[in-house]
């Protein structure tokens, strides 16, 4: 029979279990996850729910592998988010704005220079070679056209090769990336107690700006944006300026060879430069054809990389590399600032035309330094040379002390400078003599005086005495008594025969007869900005001014006294090609027309057969008029002269004033560049035709002495001629000469055969002082008796 089993009193049933009774607690249920828990952290739940039935042995690992991981994922995140927010301020329209020089034309459309901004010239991507575009895209970016900012598998190969070396060596910057960190400034200042915390923190924002910058541009934009901002050492900016510089050759005409070369040198501009190391720069160049010729890219056949690498390398002459600053240019610049303040016009990018032409301007620096080199040249020479300053070491260099000189020619019917030369070398002196340097002007001045003259009614033909300046004879002079240059004093002379030979005596005369007051105000009138010093010296040009006034200030006379302000910028365009200033002239009546034709006719007699006469032996057989100047002991030498189409000023002399060389004259040192200059403009079609006149003119019985109507007693006196006077210089009827016997009526020279001059008459001298003399009466006017014959 079979056993009972054994009872269980503990068991229901009162059997025994298999089961043994344990003392260990039995596990708490798990809590619920939290909501917040499950949004903030689901990553690490959905990993743990995933590897909870591993063995415990293999899930720990992984766990903690994984849960480092998602943390990693989650500070990316955060990171991503805080660059992000940093990235927004950044104005994207940034990226195509870039600061362009502003280009200088000439009047015929040639480049003079470029002022302000960047050394850059911005250009459309259709107008850069494509082999430029293929080689850039081979040595910086290959999968440009692919990624959206940064390229991954670029940034996973560079920490692999830099893991590798144990150092970072390798980048993986892309054309994006470079583009933000040209266009913006990332580094963070809070962050200068770091360079590596600071260099991390940059880079993360460089990311983050490339995202946006592919969020808010084509990729053609982008890559447009880059050529034209990146930079390619020597301070040069973008493609178009690159290539001008290194292969004076526009972008779109670049080889292959050239192409590899520029794109090759941009990770190291002023290393790989072929200015400063040729033999770097073609490692370079044959790095990017074996690149552009992978299998990878292939952005050219083997034989094409294999060709352009025995393509020589000819890049800008190093004579040429040099960009010389020059005086024409200053001057630019001056009226560009005064330009710029007034019409509140930004800088930058914008095309400037001026009135310089580049072929006169050029003529007129070649003139001036051959004829004082010349001059340096001669025996005995006292001064310093240009040829000894160049050869002095660098560090003994000091202010040229050598002989300077200054010219500006100007387009009569426009105020147009077409040339300004402050001196011989603008990189060895940047002081402008044609702008600042104020010198004695000396017998220059003297055709201002004898204007004034002529408004007052002298004459040409007028007497004027040549000799000695009698103490007190000149208002305000006290004892100043001057001579004449040859030392000599003569009789009676035209007024005319004073301008012709430069007669100082006849010009002082002349100045008191019209007054200091009259003078002044004509050298104000036709432009010198200096105030004429109301001193009798000054009838002799003993003040100071520029070559650029004087120059003005000659318009006037091939011009019938109609003054055109001097200008030199014509046109501003934006970059856009709107017009944003426009220079009209805007001309005045500066002086009678009739007078500045007198002095004009006389000043074209100065060379013929006055002090400027050796100008045709010089080698200008042209219609001209124009002035000498020479200063006490030969300190400055002067011409100004004029064509009917060209004013010019030339100046000679030391920046310290003193002697130049022994009879150092106007005609021997300035009238030879003066002569250069116009025959340089004549042969350009500034044509130097007849000085002609469009004015009426008058024939009228006038008396030398006193330039009035003659009467009967200046024919006595045989004082009377005949003249063909400028209209609005005709004397009234009555305006009778005051000097000769009263009582009388201006006369037709025909009917003075057999007529004897009337006597004078005593005058009552109350009568004179009661106003006006009624027309009808015949009282006599007051003058000197006559002797009969």
């Amino acid at each position: 029979m079979p056993k009972p089993s054994p009872k269980d009193p503990g068991s229901p049933t009162g059997k025994i279990t298999g089961k043994r009774p344990s003392n260990r607690r039995k596990p708490e249920p798990s809590k619920p996850i939290g909501l917040g828990s499950v949004i903030l952290f689901w990553p690490f739940h959905l990993f743990h729910a995933f590897t909870k039935p591993l063995p415990k042995a293999l899930r720990l690992p992984l766990r903690v592998g994984g849960d480092l991981a998602i943390a990693g994922l989650y500070a990316g995140l955060a990171l991503a988010a805080f660059y992000f927010v940093r990235a927004r301020p950044f104005d994207m329209a940034k990226v195509a704005e870039m600061p362009q020089r502003t280009i200088i034309y000439d009047r015929r459309g040639e480049e003079l220079g470029r002022i302000h901004g960047e050394k850059r010239d911005v250009i459309d991507i259709s107008k850069v070679s494509q082999d430029f575009i293929y080689a850039i895209l081979a040595r910086e970016d290959k999968r440009f056209y692919t990624h959206h900012g940064v390229d991954w598998i670029g940034v996973g190969r560079a920490m692999k090769e830099n893991f590798k070396r144990g150092e970072v060596d390798q980048g993986a910057s892309t054309l994006t990336m470079q583009l933000a960190r040209n266009s913006f400034l990332l580094k963070s200042k809070w962050l200068d107690f770091s360079p590596k915390l600071q260099e991390l923190d940059r880079k993360f924002l460089e990311t983050a700006v490339s995202y946006r910058i592919e969020a808010n541009y084509e990729k053609q934009e982008i890559l447009q944006h880059y050529v034209n901002r990146i930079f390619w050492g020597h301070s040069i900016r973008g493609i178009e300026e690159a290539s001008r510089t290194y292969f004076e050759k526009h972008a779109k005409d670049l080889t292959l060879s050239e192409s590899a070369l520029l794109a090759g040198i941009v990770r190291g501009p002023n290393a790989f430069s072929p200015f400063n190391d040729m033999e770097k720069a073609r490692r370079e160049r044959d790095s990017v054809l074996d690149r552009m010729a992978s299998e990878e890219l292939k952005f050219i056949t083997p034989e094409q990389a294999a060709t352009a690498k025995q393509d020589p390398i000819t890049v800008r002459p190093e004579w040429r590399r040099i960009f010389h600053d020059s005086y024409a240019m200053d001057a630019i610049r001056r009226e560009l600032e005064r330009i710029l303040e007034e019409e509140n016009i930004e800088l930058g990018g914008l095309e400037i035309t001026t009135t310089i032409d580049s072929l006169i301007q050029k003529k007129a620096e070649e003139a001036l330094d051959a004829k004082l080199r010349q001059v340096e040249r001669t025996a005995g020479y006292p001064h310093q040379t240009r040829a000894a300053w160049k050869e002095l070491p660098a560090d003994a260099k000091s202010r040229p002390q050598y002989l300077q000189g200054s010219v500006v020619a100007i387009e009569n019917l426009t105020g147009a400078v077409l040339a300004i030369v402050g001196g011989r070398d603008a990189d060895e002196s940047k002081f402008n003599r044609a702008l600042q340097g104020r010198r004695q002007i000396g017998s220059v001045f003297k055709p201002f005086v004898y204007l004034a003259a002529f408004d007052q009614g002298v004459r040409p033909d007028s007497l004027v005495s040549d000799g000695p300046i009698a103490r007190g004879e000149i208002k305000g002079a006290g004892n100043w008594r001057p001579q004449n240059s040859d030392g000599t004093f003569g009789g009676m002379q035209p007024a005319s025969y004073g301008l012709i030979r430069s007669r100082n005596t006849m010009s002082v005369r002349l100045g008191n007869r019209a007054g200091i007051d009259k003078v002044a105000e004509v050298a104000e009138s036709v432009g010198f900005e200096t105030p004429m010093p109301k001193m009798p010296t000054s009838y002799l040009g003993a003040w100071e001014a520029t070559t650029y006034e004087v120059a003005s200030a000659y318009t006037t006379f091939p011009n019938g006294g109609t003054r055109h302000p001097p200008r030199i910028i014509d046109e501003i365009r934006d970059r856009k090609g709107n017009v944003i200033y426009k220079n009209a002239p805007v001309p005045y009546e500066a002086t009678s027309a009739g007078s500045a034709w007198t002095v004009s006719k006389i000043l074209r007699e100065v060379t013929e057969r006055g002090t400027a006469a050796s100008v045709k032996s010089l080698g200008f057989n042209k219609p001209c008029g124009g002035k000498t100047g020479t200063t006490n002991d030969y300190k400055d030498a002067w011409f100004a002269g004029y064509t009917s189409s060209v004013t010019c000023a030339v100046w000679v002399g030391l920046d310290t004033p003193k002697k130049i060389i022994d009879r150092g004259y106007g005609s021997t040192l300035a009238l030879p560049v003066w002569v250069e200059v116009m025959k340089t403009a004549d042969k350009l079609g500034y044509k130097a035709e007849g000085l002609k006149s469009q004015l009426s003119f008058v024939e009228c019985r006038l008396c030398r002495s006193s330039g009035k109507r003659a009467t009967t007693g200046c024919e006595l006196a045989r004082e009377a001629y005949t003249d063909s006077v400028p209209a609005d210089l005709v004397p009234a009827d009555n305006d009778l000469c005051p000097t000769h016997p009263a009582r009388a009526l201006p006369v037709d020279g025909e009917e003075l055969a057999d007529t004897r001059p009337l006597r004078a008459q005593p005058v009552d001298e109350s009568a004179l002082d009661q106003g006006p003399i009624p027309e009808e009466e015949e009282i006599p006017l007051k003058a000197l008796p006559v002797e009969e014959e």
